[in-house]
């Protein structure tokens, strides 16, 4: 008997870029359409090669393949418009294949869209109900999650409050709430850890390795490579349309994440992108000490990340974020702007923006690093986060440590050495 949860074979998708809505027709129209159907079907069978092949289509997915057990945790890594939530609104019966089949053995819930069916006049209680009826949850299944669903999103007081009165936060932690308890043999899951302020993305992530050790199916899509590796135990890499690569998530992660044959020490903002929110990243840069841009870095030297960004309308309490992540996806730590006391619950007016982030020298061991950066107003919501836009390479000058050391960094830290002979004598001849 077969385990496999998924089976998806030589599966593609055709877009047609470009094609304009067509206005309301004529009852002549019709009845001329509905006559000549079956020799434009005919028609279309000679033409649909030199179709797909025309400058207005675009494969969005194409020839993929692969096969995911029952209780696996899969990962689907990629760049943006790789295709990786095409795949799962196929999986999803969202949209159809142009190309191949999948098959499906089990119950499937999708996370696609935090929350979709919610309406605002609603109060969360209804939309609770509402939701979960749209995401494919029964009606005894909601009443008994009820209690955990609103203890999750944290807004016991306003259940019976219109959502339209709920803060951006408030509207996510609910619709996340409802979506992630979800009763389904197979999850589908797209970037849901990208919604809501550090603290509940941290919940989220929670919530997610609860599902994953259930032995429940799950498909992950993600830009965040450490949630992937530590969640996954195997991984998808989907570019292009492709499957460049399927291995074990760190494998993948790696291989993503060193893609790029130079490291890319200046990132600035792609042209003609147009800002979403009251705060956009404009550019960051890695520089040496001396505030020249630098894409190899010493060990035993310290650098600079320096972060540009537009503040387009009046904001308290923004915090910019700069987080160091290693070619295997693990997030080293993460710093904030708001450490420097002084800006610290400030208004920043509207304005241009220049954050700066000191690192020591002595921390890094020799590889290659990436850095993420984002503005966010803490507790809130994040307003622009940008991953892994910049990369460098520490390399072996000035490492002298000793190779045993076991960690993801080496910090040379100040220590005392006192002999405790010498100590007791001082102390005695002191009386």
């Amino acid at each position: 008997m077969s385990t496999a949860a998924i089976r998806i074979e030589e599966l593609g998708k055709l877009y047609r870029l470009g094609v304009k809505r067509k206005g309301y027709k004529t009852l002549r129209e019709a009845l001329t359409n509905t006559m000549t159907a079956p020799f434009r079907r005919i028609s279309s069978v000679f033409q649909r090669g030199e179709a797909q092949n025309a400058d207005n289509t675009f494969w969005g997915l194409r020839e993929v393949s692969c096969e995911i057990q029952r209780g696996e945790a899969v990962g689907i890594i990629g760049r943006n418009g790789a295709g990786k939530s095409t795949l799962l609104k196929i999986l999803s019966r969202i949209t159809e294949p142009t190309t191949g089949f999948a098959e499906i053995y089990g119950r499937v819930g999708s996370l696609l869209e935090v929350g979709t069916g919610f309406h605002p006049e609603l109060t969360g209680r209804e939309n609770i109900y509402l939701s979960g009826a749209i995401l494919g949850m029964r009606k005894a299944e909601l009443r008994r999650q009820f209690d955990e669903i609103v203890s999750f999103a944290e807004i016991e007081k306003f259940i019976d409050t219109p959502v339209k009165h709920y803060s951006s936060g408030m509207y996510l932690r609910l619709a996340f709430a409802v979506a992630a308890h979800l009763e389904t043999e197979i999850l589908l899951v797209d970037e849901v850890l990208a919604v809501g302020d550090i603290a509940f993305q941290k919940k989220c992530l929670g919530k997610m390795q609860d599902v994953a050790k259930t032995a429940r199916t799950v498909l992950f899509v993600s830009h965040n490579m450490g949630a992937i590796s530590q969640l996954c135990q195997r991984a998808l890499w989907i570019d292009n349309g492709r499957l460049k690569l399927n291995g074990s998530a760190p494998e993948v992660v790696a291989s993503y994440l060193l893609s790029g044959t130079v490291n890319q020490s200046v990132w600035t903002i792609p042209p003609g992108e147009n800002s979403q929110t009251s705060v956009q990243v404009q550019a960051v840069r890695v520089l040496s000490t001396d505030h020249q841009p630098i894409g190899v870095l010493e060990f035993d030297k310290g650098f600079k990340v320096e972060i540009h960004y537009e503040v387009e309308e009046t904001i308290r309490n923004l915090s910019i974020l700069c987080r160091v992540i290693d070619s295997e996806g693990n997030p080293l730590w993460t710093s904030w702007d708001t450490d420097a006391t002084s800006w610290k619950g400030d208004v920043r007016e509207p304005g241009q923006y220049q954050s700066v982030c000191q690192i020591p020298g002595n921390i890094l061991r020799p590889g290659r690093y990436f850095l993420s950066v984002g503005a966010l107003v803490s507790g809130i919501s994040v307003l622009d986060f940008r991953q892994n836009v910049v990369s460098f390479d520490v390399s072996e000058v000035g490492y002298q440590l000793n190779l045993d050391r076991i960690g993801l960094i080496t910090p040379v830290l100040q220590w005392t050495v006192e002999r405790k002979d010498d100590v007791k004598r001082l102390q005695s001849v002191g009386t």
